[in-house]
């Protein structure tokens, strides 16, 4: 599970007297190496420089003892830092890839191995879609986001879909394309924002 040290602006939140947010940002698939996690490392500095904690979950770094079927009854405790991380969170933003027209199997198993009904309650929580496909995991992300929705999340409004999301990534996995830049740096300053004032 990807981790990091204080944000940049951690000192100047601090002399404000404001705690700092913690923002979950989720890898929404178990693939190894893909370009969800990618985008996910990318919005984790975004989160950073306006000074805030984030935290980076890779479902890539789930157990594999989590798939075995008596985990329902009882979880692998390589689990636990996994749902300790969404327990704490003041935010959660998941890169969402599509698959077979939704979002990751994976995904979708995590959240059901997740504590109920107190994980995703009432957490704000924001959405990234990739795909190789033109319309950028559309339909991945609103399903999505109808789960999250039962979990009773507050869903905020921006969201961001990257269609041939292979053509923006460059070969060290940063992001090309200034537009989708610039409208990832936007979702993230709005999201921050919609954190902190529920959060207060």
């Amino acid at each position: 599970m990807g981790s990091t040290g204080a944000p940049e602006g951690a000192a100047s939140a601090a002399a404000a007297g404001r705690s700092l947010a913690m923002i979950v940002v989720v890898s929404g698939t178990n693939r190894a190496g893909s370009n969800s996690l990618r985008i996910a490392t990318h919005l984790r500095r975004l989160v950073e420089e306006h000074g805030e904690e984030a935290r980076l979950l890779d479902l890539a770094e789930l157990p594999p003892e989590l798939f075995n079927p008596a985990a329902y009854a009882d979880k692998p405790a390589e689990l636990a830092p996994f749902q300790e991380a969404i327990l704490a969170a003041d935010g959660i933003l998941t890169v969402v890839a599509e698959y077979n027209g939704s979002f990751p199997g994976a995904l979708k198993y995590f959240i059901d191995m997740l504590r109920f009904p107190d994980s995703l309650y009432g957490v704000p929580a924001a959405f990234v879609g990739v795909a190789a496909g033109e319309w950028g995991a559309l339909r991945a992300v609103e399903q999505l986001e109808m789960v999250f929705q039962y979990r009773h999340a507050h869903l905020f409004g921006r969201r961001v879909f990257i269609k041939g999301v292979g053509g923006v990534l460059d070969e060290a996995g940063g992001i090309n394309d200034a537009e989708i830049r610039r409208r990832l740096a936007e979702q993230v300053a709005g999201f921050v924002d919609f954190c902190r004032r529920l959060r207060d």
